[in-house]
């Protein structure tokens, strides 16, 4: 056998031995199981303790606790909801969410106040200014329901000369009586809106006093 034939031989041996254990090393790698991130544990129904890298199906309707790889509790999972259970838990999220809300709104009102209004003088102020242009409204609507009841009285004293005889009393008469008797209503309705909305104006300013005085308090 020649030297050359030899080496060549030597060398592919060595080649196949040197795949061989990179095989075998590499299979070794994938048989080797990946350690858990994380361990769940439980006691089920029957007593036993049982473990596993994920939720545990036997321990669906009890707590679990969740362990990470140093056996250092992690967190809880809580038991399945059942139908009820959950849409109860969804009415209660969604409630405390409403509530949550409503804080908020109130917490942005109190501030837009209090920029608004951010002394006692302030508040006054406006309200004293509202109330006057309402009773402004109010006293011209009372003169023009005196004018009207003035006016209604002088017709009244016509269609009272035929009281005797009222189908003598002009078609043109009774159409006055009527209309002035429309437009004295109508003006009297509108007093009594304005009384009403005087009531409302200071009911919000009352309202609006009793959120901001906390808050002139604190500021």
């Amino acid at each position: 056998m020649s030297m050359i034939s030899f080496n060549s031989r030597l060398r592919r041996a060595s080649a196949g031995l040197l795949l061989a254990t990179l095989g075998t090393t590499l299979l070794a790698q994938s048989a080797t199981p990946v350690p858990a991130t994380q361990i769940y544990t439980c006691i089920d129904a029957k007593g036993r303790k049982l473990n596993s890298d994920r939720p545990i199906m036997e321990c669906r309707d009890r707590e679990q606790t969740i362990l990470n790889p140093s056996g250092t509790v992690k967190a809880r999972l809580g038991p399945a909801l059942t139908a009820s259970e959950r849409n109860q838990s969804e009415a209660r999220m969604r409630a405390e969410e409403k509530e949550r809300a409503m804080r908020d709104r109130e917490k942005s009102l109190n501030r837009s106040l209090w920029i608004r209004y951010p002394n006692p003088a302030a508040h006054q102020k406006d309200r004293d200014e509202a109330v006057a242009q309402l009773m402004l409204v109010k006293q011209a609507a009372a003169a023009r329901v005196t004018v009207l009841q003035a006016e209604r009285a002088k017709l009244a004293d016509e269609v009272a000369f035929y009281a005797k005889n009222p189908g003598k009393a002009p078609a043109k008469l009774q159409r006055q009586v009527n209309e002035s008797s429309q437009i004295l209503a109508a003006q009297k309705r509108f007093l009594a809106e304005q009384d009403n909305e005087l009531k409302r104006v200071n009911a919000r300013f009352d309202e609006e006093l009793k959120r901001l005085e906390p808050l002139w308090r604190v500021n």
